[in-house]
């Protein structure tokens, strides 16, 4: 997923405060005021993304609202790469699960500390029970108690139903939020909605206000040779070119866009521009925007196509893609494979040199490590 800034995900923040889009400290005081606390009541795993001051906010799909949750972990941030060898296994011992029972959905990185949360499910579908792991710089594990937490949440006024079922009988209520980011004062949302134009954005203000109406998406997808505006967005990351904010966002199957954020506003009808075709049956999973060498670049992480790492030069001048690009080809943007990163699952902004990664090895176990930007 997810971010991230992302899913971007050091997270939105810490991304945009690195490419000088916000200051990460902007009325940390008074957001934390807007939290009270009691039992968050989350229903499901979802995508996590980091606020300023430790604020952490946690997605809830089945119970369609987003979660602002105090964490209380304001730093300071220490030097250090972080390794977690069979982070599954440790998990789910910490859940009194079995890792063949546990879905870990998110993994945020804490810009204020570096202190890693993850997103998980004990057991899988609309049943399975939500937790917030934290991942300490020493490599320990603990559960984030959300029983005496502050708090704030919003609800998803136009979320699938609980009881709709898609085309292969999957349960559309889970993608009611699908990646999500803090950017600029207010919670970026991706997912589906209960409307004709399914696919949705939200820009909804923090601290809440109860104002999360979306808008919807719509895009042309070169693989499918057809507009489209059911089809979730599944991770897209905050980054500004050409003189203003966009959103870049991926999808499956694997169209990259481009959204200006100007134009995000409730209740409108957005239509995404495609920059780029990334090859077929193939499905995002985290994407971060990061400089190096005085470049920026996009890592996208998929599930059948590894890590790609794609460059922004002339992001600006990139032309829309507008007719079918069949049997699998590519198209627009190019990108290079990062060989050395297999199994990569999840992936997050760690600092400025580093990625946070989730590997999946041969056997099946899962890995958590800092490792160098390539």
């Amino acid at each position: 997923m997810t971010s991230s800034f992302a899913r971007l995900s050091l997270s939105a923040l810490s991304t945009l405060a690195l490419l000088g889009l916000v200051d990460p400290s902007l009325g940390a005081a008074d957001l934390a005021a807007s939290l009270k606390k009691g039992k968050a009541d989350i229903q499901s795993a979802g995508p996590l993304a980091f606020g300023p001051e430790g604020i952490l906010f946690a997605a809830d799909p089945w119970g369609a609202a987003v979660f602002a949750i105090d964490t209380g972990d304001k730093g300071p941030r220490e030097k250090g790469a972080l390794k977690v060898e069979k982070l599954d296994a440790q998990a789910a011992a910490l859940l009194g699960t079995s890792p063949t029972e546990l879905a870990i959905q998110d993994v945020a990185v804490n810009p204020a500390s570096g202190n890693v949360y993850i997103s998980a499910a004990r057991g899988r579908g609309p049943e399975a029970k939500p937790a917030i792991i934290k991942v300490s710089r020493d490599g320990k594990l603990a559960l984030v108690a959300l029983d005496a937490i502050a708090f704030s949440k919003t609800p998803i006024p136009d979320a699938p139903s609980p009881e709709a079922k898609g085309r292969r009988d999957d349960r559309p209520r889970l993608q009611a939020i699908t990646d999500l980011a803090f950017v600029d004062g207010r919670v970026l949302v991706a997912g589906l909605s209960n409307e004709e134009f399914s696919s949705t954005f939200r820009s909804i203000p923090f601290p809440f206000t109860g104002d999360a109406k979306g808008s919807s998406v719509e895009i042309y997808h070169g693989a499918h040779g057809q507009f489209e505006t059911k089809s979730p967005v599944r991770t897209f990351v905050p980054f500004e070119f050409g003189g203003e904010t966009h959103l870049l966002a991926a999808y499956t199957c694997t169209p990259l866009v481009k959204i200006p954020l100007k134009e995000l506003k409730p209740g409108t009808h957005l239509k995404g521009t495609t920059i780029a075709e990334l090859g077929n049956r193939n499905r995002p999973l985290d994407m971060i925007v990061y400089r190096k060498d005085g470049k920026d670049f996009l890592l996208l992480a998929n599930d059948a196509r590894g890590v790609m790492k794609i460059t922004t030069e002339n992001l600006d001048k990139a032309e829309p893609i507008l007719t079918s690009v069949p049997g699998g080809g590519k198209k627009g943007m190019t990108y290079e494979t990062i060989e050395s990163w297999k199994g990569v699952r999840q992936l997050d902004r760690y600092d400025d040199a580093n990625a946070l990664i989730v590997r999946q090895d041969d056997a099946g176990s899962l890995h958590m490590e800092s490792v160098p930007l390539p």
